[in-house]
């Protein structure tokens, strides 16, 4: 009986400790205030150009969601690529997360062009009045360096992806924003590790989570699950980038790995000889954590939302896999 006892004391012991651990974890993380029919969504080019008339199909998805919108100056701007210069697009978004009134920010366009203002950019209103950001793509820039603030943020169809976005990509950005339950299960695939991990999820596009390396950006990737993806990188690119975070030690720190869309890739004239998911494959096979290969996020029609920062479990089987935001 007194052995009994004492196991039985173990055990509540050592689930007070993962529960006490949790809820620790959970308020280190800020999660900014859900959105309420009435709030109001900033719009701003971060990146590339964007003409207002192109934002129309985000505008009229968000007013059917009750919100209400307010577009930013950097729309409509033009300094070759980009949505006007640095100090302007830095100027725009400033403007948006120090505004009370506004309760997110939507990424209007990607491309390239976020790092050269975020260091632009003062936070130190916003870490105490955090708000939700919203992009992927070029905005994975915003994504790690405020994750590192231990706050979340919404990976999600841009503004001018509306158009030819899914329902459900549509309707899974409504669900994060809103609050309500995020949970996925998608198809096995054939490259997949088996597993089942919880932790923070962190990551986004491959190219500018490579090109932040070593940056005030960059994020710590110990114990969390790094989602990844990429478009119209030539494959001996993508080995490249895959061998730089294993080599920076990404693969052997995190919990599991989540592999998007690796949608259009180039190729040379003599061939690499492996696709880029062979790619990714072959470097992280030495890992045991779960991989689960083409989730349904990137460059893709159907972009489906993804809380970076928030805590996850990756459930990976011969059956299929399953995410689920805590």
């Amino acid at each position: 009986m007194r052995r009994k006892s004492r196991l039985i004391k173990a055990v509540l012991v050592l689930t007070l400790i993962h529960f006490t651990s949790l809820i620790q974890a959970q308020d280190l993380m800020k999660i900014p205030p859900y959105l309420t029919k009435g709030d109001t969504v900033g719009i701003v080019a971060t990146a590339r150009k964007v003409e207002a008339v192109h934002l129309q199909p985000a505008i009229d998805l968000l007013k059917s969601w009750g919100l209400n919108v307010v577009i930013g100056k950097s729309i409509g701007k033009e300094n070759n690529q980009l949505a006007g210069a640095d100090w302007q697009r830095a100027t725009d978004f400033q403007e948006m997360i120090d505004n009370p009134s506004i309760k997110a920010v939507w990424c209007a366009k990607g491309g390239y062009g976020t790092v050269r203002m975020v260091d632009r950019i003062k936070f130190d209103n916003f870490k105490k009045h955090p708000k939700w950001i919203i992009g992927f793509s070029d905005a994975t820039v915003l994504h790690s360096h405020i994750n590192n603030m231990d706050i979340a943020t919404l990976h999600g169809i841009m503004c001018v992806s509306v158009l030819h976005a899914t329902d459900a990509a549509k309707e899974t950005l409504r669900k994060a924003l809103f609050g309500e339950k995020l949970q996925y299960s998608i198809p096995a695939h054939s490259y997949n590790k088996q597993g089942k991990a919880t932790g923070e999820l962190v990551g986004g596009n491959l190219s500018v989570l490579y090109s932040i390396v070593g940056s005030e950006s960059e994020v710590d990737y110990k114990d969390k699950i790094l989602f990844i993806e990429d478009l119209d990188e030539y494959l001996y690119h993508i080995d490249r980038m895959m061998m730089n975070l294993k080599r920076n030690g990404y693969f052997k720190n995190v919990k599991g790995i989540i592999i998007g869309g690796m949608t259009k890739m180039n190729d040379n004239d003599i061939p690499w000889g492996h696709d880029a998911l062979e790619i990714i494959k072959d470097i992280t096979k030495d890992y045991d954590i779960p991989i689960c290969f083409n989730f349904p996020a990137g460059h893709m029609t159907d972009n489906r939302a993804l809380v970076f920062g928030k805590e996850i479990t990756l459930e990976v089987t011969e059956q299929g896999t399953k995410v689920t935001f805590e």
